[in-house]
């Protein structure tokens, strides 16, 4: 104990009031960047970006970009945390093939990731980034050489999922009776020059008609709030002169996927994807889509300002509350102050979320696989998911209210 007191104190120290070290050199929150000069493996060695109430977790992975998408609030049927889906993005000619030089960093103050890439005299930068205060993500494009872009948006729940043993953590029911548990499959179209893509709780049985039923409480079903029913969750996914281009199948790992492509019209210097993502309770599909064409507008209105005060935001969120060691960057002490960063940033990004960081990644799980070899399950599971569903009625309640 007197150590660990001890290593508190001289922490506490080093800690000082405003982005200044104790010996009155300026520091930024800049010196913990997540840096890597090499392409991943897989998922597992992604880095975190989001904002306002969405996370990516994002990697280049045998030149490809790849990023899984999460939202806050995302809940099926069986209160199961869904993530959106994956989004692939290929270059052609392509900056990041074998042999390029790379670097791929979180830039901490801004809020967004840069990648580069450079081979054989053609370099390519890709910027991602979530406009903090409407739920976008942009992933703009720029290199010294004309070439193609294909983005794919791939999706494991292009058809129904059962769900058995173990896998079943992810959702609600616990020790509820429940039966056959089934993760149902998302609607994916191309639409015109776009992709829509959606999932909508239905007229199925959820974890909130087992629960009440479980509790008794059939008889006041009717005045008990139900945050699963009409849920709909989805986007689109569009890029300027790009244009749909089929769709294929493959594996990732343990999940099977389908993907659907959008492809450049003609090679440009400049690319840009948009990934508008939208959830309501909505009465029906078509109040969903107006929704979301409503979100789609107010972001074009806002283009031309809105990636300047998303970082604004970033940066006004690092002055409010931050610990800033002076020390050597392979030192403890340095690394603990960059921990508290990157952490800082994940709930950052959930900063607008209707609902709370989800315990145990929150937004930013991937594979499970990657974590424990015979958890072979899809990109949805994690440990102890969903959320408890309350009951109240006229000062009733059951679980914690």
């Amino acid at each position: 104990m007197s150590r660990l007191f001890a290593s508190f104190f001289i922490a506490n120290l080093l800690v000082c009031n405003g982005l200044t070290s104790c010996f009155g050199q300026p520091v930024t929150v800049s010196q913990y960047n997540v840096v890597w000069a090499s392409q991943s493996k897989n998922s597992s060695e992604s880095i975190s970006c989001g904002g306002g109430d969405i996370g990516l977790n994002v990697w280049v992975e045998n030149g490809d970009l790849l990023f899984y998408v999460a939202k806050s609030g995302t809940f099926d049927h069986n209160n199961t945390v869904l993530k959106l889906g994956r989004v692939r993005l290929k270059l052609s000619p392509n900056p990041f093939d074998e042999g390029a030089s790379f670097r791929q960093e979180l830039v901490l103050d801004k809020g967004h990731i840069d990648i580069k890439g450079e081979k054989s005299g053609l370099s390519a930068k890709i910027t991602i980034w979530v406009d903090v205060f409407r739920p976008v993500v942009h992933v703009d494009v720029s290199s010294n050489k004309a070439l193609k872009a294909e983005a794919s948006f791939e999706s494991w729940r292009y058809v129904d999922h059962v769900t058995k043993g173990k896998e079943n953590n992810a959702n609600s029911y616990k020790w509820a009776p429940q039966g056959e548990v089934k993760t149902l499959k998302d609607v994916i179209q191309f639409a015109g020059s776009e992709l829509i893509f959606y999932h909508r709780n239905g007229a199925e049985r959820s974890v909130f008609d087992v629960t009440v039923q479980q509790q008794g409480m059939d008889s006041v079903k009717h005045q008990l709030f139900n945050p699963l029913m009409n849920l709909t969750f989805g986007g689109s996914l569009s890029g300027k002169g790009m244009r749909p281009s089929g769709t294929y199948e493959g594996r990732y790992l343990n999940a099977d996927f389908r993907g659907w492509k959008l492809s450049s019209t003609s090679a440009a210097r400049n690319h840009s994807l948009i990934l508008a993502l939208h959830s309501d309770q909505s009465a029906s599909v078509d109040d969903w889509k107006r929704g979301l064409e409503q979100l789609k507008l107010e972001a074009g209105t806002s283009a031309k300002t809105a990636q300047a005060k998303t970082q604004a935001w970033w940066q006004d969120f690092w002055t409010k509350s931050f610990i800033a060691i002076s020390a050597p960057t392979d030192s403890p002490q340095w690394q603990i102050a960059r921990n508290y960063q990157l952490f800082r940033y994940m709930l950052g990004c959930n900063a607008f979320g209707k609902y709370p960081t989800k315990f145990n990644g929150g937004l930013f799980t991937y594979d499970p696989v990657l974590v424990d070899s015979t958890l072979t399950y899809t990109p949805d599971f994690r440990n102890w998911g969903g959320e408890s569903i309350r009951l109240k009625t006229s000062g009733l309640c059951t679980g914690p209210c």
